[in-house]
C-alpha cells in the first residue's frame, strides 16, 4: 500500500502528526474483550488503521491467542492466517506456512549468495519459484491480500521468513517492497519454544543468519516490526509466582527464587485421588503414563471412532483417532466451549463420570461437581480462497475432524501444553530441559500451589538466549505507541485514498476477459468483443483521470496535516467519488447488464453469461470500495445515489427470475416423473400420450431422461439391437454429438433413442 505513497509525504505525514490530539483521531470504536487492557486496544488500532507490521508477544497467559480470534473477528483486512506446524494452525484457525507458500523443507538461502557446493536439498530464490505451482486463483489471492497473521512465531525460522517474503515480493510484483506490500503481524512468545533446525543445516545458514530466530531474517532487518507486549496477565493472580515465572523467562532467577520454586519438588508424589496432570519432555514416556493409568484401571474399555472427511493429516489430529477411555479416565479438554455461560476451556480436566449406551460420555469438572453430556466437536482443515465475486478472502474446507472434544490427561508433553492451562500439574522433565522448555512448563500452572516438581530445577537449565534478551528489550512502552500511532493512522489513511483514484486492477481484469474471449467462438462473437474493446478503452480513460487526481491529492492532504481543517479535501475528493461511482456504474455496469439481458438465454454460451455475471460482480465490488472510502472518520459518499439498494434489487430480480426458472424445471421433472409411473405400470407410449394429452415425442423425451438419470433402465426402453446401432457413433462423435449422430442413422432411430443412449453412456463413464 505505500508504494503510492510518496517517502517525502510520509516524512511530511510524520513531521505534523504532533499537531493532532490523539482524542481527535479516529480510534476503532469496536467493542474489546477487555476494556482495560490499553495495549490490546492500541494493538488491534495498529492493524486496522495502519501498514506498520507488528510484533505482539506477551508473557503465557496475556491473551496473545484471544487477539488473533478478534483480529480475525473484526478486521476489514483481506486476511490470511498461517501457522509453522498443521496442530498450531488447525488452533489457530489457518493453515500451515508450508502449504499455503508452496515452502521447500530444506534450508532456503536468499538471493545474491552462492551456492556452489552446498547440498541438492537447499534452495534459493530461482529454485524456489521454479518449484511453485500456484494457480491463477492463488496468485489473485496473493495479490489482493492485506493482512498476513503468522501464530507461534517464536517456532517460524530466519530462512522460512525471508522465503515467504520472497514469494510475496514476486507474485505482487512489488520487489522493493518487503512481503511485497503485505502488512505482517507476528504473534508468539520467543521465550517459549524455539525453531527446529538440524546441526547440518545451521552449518550452511549460519554463514549467512546470526540465529534461526525469525527476528534475525534478511526482510526483519529491511522493516523491523513495532514490538508491541501485552502485559495484563489473565492465567495467574498470585504476585510472587509472576515474580518467579518473569524470573525464569529472563534468566534473572537469584537463589532466594531457586529455593522456593524447588520447595515444590516432591519425588514421590503422584497425584492419586486428585486432579493432576504430569508435563513431561517426550511423547512416548506421556504415552506411557496414560496408557498405564488406563490398564490399572477397572471397569470395560469404551472405544470411540473419530471421523476424517475429506483432507486432514494424522499429523494434525488435535486428539486420537480411536478415543479409549474408561469410567473415572481422567481427560481434559481441547477446545474452548462456545455456550455461554463458558464452562469448560482448552485444557480444562474432568473425569469420565459415566459411558451411557455405549455412545454417551458424562464428565465431571474438575474443581466443582458439574456434569457435563459431551457433544462431538469438527475441527476444519482450510484452504484460503479468493472470493472475486463478493471481494473477499474464503475458507474453503477441504476436509474435517470430528471427535469427542477431549484426550487422557494423566500426561501430556511440554510441547502440547503451549497455550493451556492447568490449575494442578506435575513437571516430569528430568535435566532435559531445551530452552524454554522451563518456561513454558511452569507458566501452564495457574498458581505455585497448584505446581509439583518431579525433578529439582537447576540454575542451568533456566536458560535464554542471550539473542532473544536483547531483541525483547525492544518494546515500545505505552506512550511511545500512542504517539506513534498518530502519524501511522494519517500515512496510512492517505495511502489508501492514493490508492484508491486509478484504474489497475480494473484494466487487468479486463485484460484478462479479453484474453478470454480470443480463444472461443460462439454465436454472438462480434458483440462480445465489440463490448470488451469499449471497456478496455473506457478503463483507459478513467485510470488517467485518476492518476491526474492522485498529483492533486498530495497538497490537500498537506493542508489537513498544516491545519487540521478536512473541509477542502472532503469536498474534492467526494466530487472525484461521485465522479468515479457514476462512471462505474453507466460506463461499464449497465453495458455488461444489457450484454448479458441480450445474450443470456442464447445457447452453447453458458461460460460467456458466466463471465460477465463475474464482470459485473467485480466493478460493483469497485464501487463499492469508493463508496466506503474515508480518511479517518471523514467519508465521502454524501449525497450519491443509493447504489447498494440498486444493486439490492437488481439481486432480487435476479433470484425471481431464478425461482422461476427452476419452478418451470420442477414442473418439468413433475411431469417426466408423472410419464415414467405410467410405463412402468405397463401402460404403452400411445396410452400415456393420450392419457397425458402430450405428444408421444413428449412422452419418448420423458423416458429418455430418465435413463440418463438413472431412473430406468434402458433396456424397457428400447432393443437392444437399437443400442448396439447408436452406441458406436456416440464412442466415436463424443457424448453431446446428437445432430450428427442422428444425421449418420436417419430413420433408423429416433432423436429420444439417441438421447437414451448418450444418458445410458455418460452414466456408464461416470461410474468408472
Amino acid at each position: 500500500m505505500e508504494s503510492y505513497c510518496k517517502p517525502a509525504v510520509r516524512v511530511f505525514f510524520l513531521n505534523f502528526a504532533a499537531c493532532f490530539s490523539y482524542s481527535q483521531l479516529y480510534f476503532s470504536q469496536m467493542p474489546q474483550p477487555d476494556t482495560t487492557n490499553t495495549m490490546f486496544h492500541l494493538a488491534a488500532d495498529y492493524i486496522n488503521n495502519t501498514n506498520r507490521h507488528i510484533f505482539l508477544t506477551g508473557k503465557a497467559g496475556t491473551g496473545k491467542t484471544t487477539f488473533l480470534k478478534y483480529i480475525r473477528e473484526h478486521t476489514s483486512k483481506k486476511t490470511v492466517v498461517v501457522a509453522p506446524t498443521g496442530v498450531a494452525a488447525i488452533n489457530a484457525g489457518g493453515v500451515t506456512m508450508h502449504s499455503f507458500f508452496q515452502l521447500p523443507f530444506g534450508p532456503y538461502v536468499p538471493a545474491g549468495i552462492n551456492l556452489f557446493g552446498a547440498s541438492k536439498d537447499v534452495t534459493d530464490s530461482h529454485a524456489l519459484f521454479r518449484n511453485i505451482r500456484f494457480n491463477y486463483e492463488k496468485k489473485e489471492l496473493l495479490r489482493e491480500m492485506d493482512l498476513l497473521i503468522i501464530d507461534e512465531v517464536s517456532m517460524v525460522r530466519a530462512d522460512t521468513l525471508d522465503a515467504i517474503d520472497a514469494i510475496l515480493r514476486h507474485f505482487r510484483n512489488e520487489p522493493s517492497l518487503p512481503f511485497g506490500g503485505v502488512q505482517v503481524l507476528y504473534i508468539g512468545d520467543l521465550f517459549q519454544l524455539p525453531p527446529v533446525m538440524p546441526d547440518e543445516q545451521w552449518l550452511l545458514l549460519k554463514e549467512h543468519y546470526e540465529s534461526v530466530f525469525f527476528f534475525h531474517a534478511k526482510v526483519i532487518q529491511q522493516a523491523p516490526p513495532l514490538f508491541i507486549e501485552l502485559n495484563k496477565i489473565y492465567r495467574q493472580n498470585e504476585a510472587s509466582f509472576i515474580h518467579l515465572l518473569n524470573a525464569v523467562r529472563n534468566s534473572t532467577l537469584d537463589w532466594d527464587d531457586l529455593e522456593t520454586l524447588n520447595q515444590r519438588y516432591l519425588p514421590h508424589f503422584t497425584g492419586d485421588g486428585e486432579q493432576y496432570i504430569v508435563l513431561t519432555t517426550h511423547n512416548r514416556r506421556a504415552d506411557e503414563i496414560n496408557n498405564a493409568r488406563l490398564a490399572a484401571m477397572p471397569g470395560n474399555l469404551h472405544r470411540f471412532a473419530g471421523e476424517i472427511k475429506g483432507e486432514f493429516s494424522d499429523k494434525a489430529l488435535p486428539t486420537d483417532m480411536e478415543l479409549c477411555i474408561k469410567p473415572g479416565a481422567q481427560v481434559m479438554f481441547i477446545k474452548n466451549d462456545l455456550a455461554e455461560p463458558r464452562r469448560y476451556f482448552n485444557g480444562k480436566l474432568a473425569t469420565v463420570k459415566n459411558i451411557i449406551d455405549t455412545d454417551k460420555i458424562v464428565v465431571t469438572l474438575a474443581g466443582s461437581e458439574e456434569t457435563l453430556v459431551l457433544e462431538k466437536e469438527t475441527w476444519r482443515n482450510i484452504r484460503y480462497t479468493w472470493n472475486k465475486a463478493e471481494g473477499k478472502v474464503d475458507e474453503e474446507e477441504l476436509g474435517s475432524f470430528t471427535q469427542y472434544p477431549i484426550r487422557l490427561a494423566w500426561a501430556i508433553t511440554i510441547h502440547k501444553s503451549q497455550g493451556l492451562t492447568f490449575e494442578k500439574a506435575i513437571i516430569d522433565a528430568g535435566n532435559a530441559f531445551a530452552p524454554g522448555q522451563v518456561y513454558v512448563a511452569l507458566s501452564r500452572c495457574t498458581s505455585l500451589e497448584g505446581l509439583v516438581l518431579h525433578s529439582r530445577i537447576h540454575p542451568g537449565a533456566i536458560r535464554t538466549d542471550q539473542q532473544i534478551l536483547d531483541f525483547s528489550t525492544r518494546y515500545h512502552r505505552e506512550e511511545e505507541l500512542e504517539q506513534l500511532l498518530e502519524g501511522e493512522k494519517l500515512v496510512f489513511w492517505a495511502s489508501q485514498l492514493l490508492r484508491l483514484f486509478g484504474a489497475e486492477k480494473v484494466l487487468s481484469e479486463l485484460h484478462l476477459h479479453a484474453s478470454w474471449l480470443r480463444d472461443k467462438k460462439m454465436a454472438g462473437m462480434e458483440s462480445a468483443v465489440t463490448l470488451s474493446r469499449t471497456l478496455q478503452q473506457r478503463a483507459a480513460q478513467l485510470h488517467q483521470v485518476g492518476l491526474k487526481f492522485r498529483q492533486q491529492l498530495d497538497p490537500l492532504l498537506q493542508e489537513v496535516l498544516q491545519t487540521g481543517n478536512t473541509v477542502a479535501l472532503k469536498e474534492r475528493v467526494s466530487k472525484a467519488v461521485a465522479y468515479f461511482t457514476q462512471d462505474l456504474y453507466e460506463g461499464f455496469i449497465q453495458p455488461i447488464k444489457r450484454e448479458t439481458d441480450i445474450v443470456k438465454d442464447v445457447p452453447k454460451i453458458k461460460k460467456y453469461v458466466t463471465q460477465l455475471n463475474d464482470l459485473e460482480d467485480f466493478f460493483w465490488n469497485q464501487l463499492m470500495i469508493f463508496l466506503n472510502a474515508s480518511y479517518g472518520e471523514v467519508k465521502f459518499n454524501d449525497g450519491l445515489p443509493d447504489y447498494e439498494a440498486i444493486r439490492n434489487a437488481a439481486r432480487e430480480k435476479e433470484k425471481e427470475q431464478q425461482e422461476k426458472a427452476a419452478k418451470k424445471s420442477r414442473e418439468a421433472g413433475g411431469s417426466r416423473r408423472d410419464s415414467l409411473e405410467l410405463f412402468l405400470a405397463g401402460k404403452t407410449l400411445l396410452e400415456i400420450s393420450q392419457e397425458r394429452k402430450l405428444a408421444i415425442s413428449t412422452i419418448e423425451s420423458h423416458l429418455a431422461e430418465c435413463i440418463g438419470l438413472g431412473e430406468l433402465e434402458i433396456e424397457r426402453f428400447m432393443s437392444p439391437e437399437k443400442i448396439a446401432l447408436i452406441l458406436p457413433h456416440i464412442k466415436e462423435l463424443g457424448i453431446t454429438a446428437s445432430t450428427p449422430i442422428k444425421a449418420r442413422l436417419g430413420d433408423a432411430v429416433t432423436w429420444s433413442e439417441v438421447k437414451a443412449v448418450q444418458g445410458y453412456y455418460r452414466r456408464l463413464i461416470e461410474k468408472k
